[in-house]
């Protein structure tokens, strides 16, 4: 069941936006949509495929905004070797808005992924570190000026499994600290999408989008706008608080192809985006 806040003018809007899509090839390079929100991707979704091959499918999803994972970027890439990824990305159009999910688990790790982060032009790490190395990770945060975004993961997460979770952590820390949520996991959770984007206000950086069939803790996700998450009022809320940040679909479904229902993905939220308009 489709989310029921949407008009018809944005299905019929989506609907459109869905056929113009079906009409490039995988391969074919596409004009960047002006989207009033940074729809883009997290590379996880593309874990199969190549950094060149996921370029090209990021491409055809008419978005310059991706967030790398280390499928596509290693973290013992020499920094000669980071240099050529950013160059590879930029050349392509593509805007590094942030790497991750980077799991901070040692201290003496913490550096170097921070070195990893510099070297690939990210501006933000989406990451999951221990509870204790917060404090770690805020030093370097203002020594290097990266944003950090703390990444909920849901009921088996011992460390961060909540919004709520990763904001009371936080609490007091340097601006430059701050949220990556979910969406998924936070419904499996219990708790209320849009109760915590309100609540994460300025502390809100990042957004893993997707959708799924209910918020049991093993439910089955589906493309965007087939499920029962609040995607259209998610999308309504961030417009109304000026959100700036990105919207990054996290497709974790068909990981061997991926990009139908990714299409449909961005074609359900670009047609809400365009109800949103009048």
């Amino acid at each position: 069941m489709a989310s029921p806040i949407l008009s018809r003018r944005a299905c019929l809007a989506g609907a459109a936006g869905l056929a113009a899509l079906r009409g490039f090839g995988s391969d074919a390079p596409a004009e960047f949509a002006r989207d009033d929100i940074k729809l883009g991707v997290a590379s996880y979704s593309l874990r199969k495929f190549p950094r060149a091959r996921a370029i090209e499918m990021v491409r055809s999803l008419r978005t310059p905004y991706i967030c790398i994972k280390e499928f596509h970027l290693a973290y013992n890439s020499t920094p000669e070797e980071l240099a050529a990824a950013r160059k590879e990305c930029e050349s392509a159009g593509l805007q590094i808005l942030s790497g991750g999910v980077i799991y901070l688990e040692k201290q003496e790790d913490l550096r170097r992924m921070f070195d990893y982060a510099k070297g690939a032009g990210m501006p933000m790490m989406i990451c999951a570190p221990k509870r204790p190395l917060v404090g770690e990770v805020e030093k370097l945060v203002k020594e290097y000026n990266i944003r950090a975004a703390i990444h909920n993961h849901g009921p088996e997460d011992k460390e961060f499994p909540t919004p709520q979770s990763v904001l009371e952590a936080i609490r007091g820390t340097d601006p430059r600290m701050g949220l990556c949520m979910d969406i998924g996991h936070t419904a499996r959770s219990g708790q209320d999408v849009l109760e915590w984007i309100d609540k994460a206000g300025k502390r809100l950086f990042d957004i893993h989008a997707k959708d799924m069939v209910d918020t049991s803790r093993n439910a089955r996700n589906v493309p965007v706008g087939e499920g029962i998450l609040p995607v259209a009022a998610m999308l309504r809320l961030l417009k109304k608080l000026d959100y700036k940040d990105g919207v990054m679909l996290e497709y974790e479904i068909d990981e061997d192809n991926p990009l139908p229902g990714m299409r449909e993905s961005f074609a359900y939220m670009r047609g809400v985006l365009a109800g949103l308009r009048g």
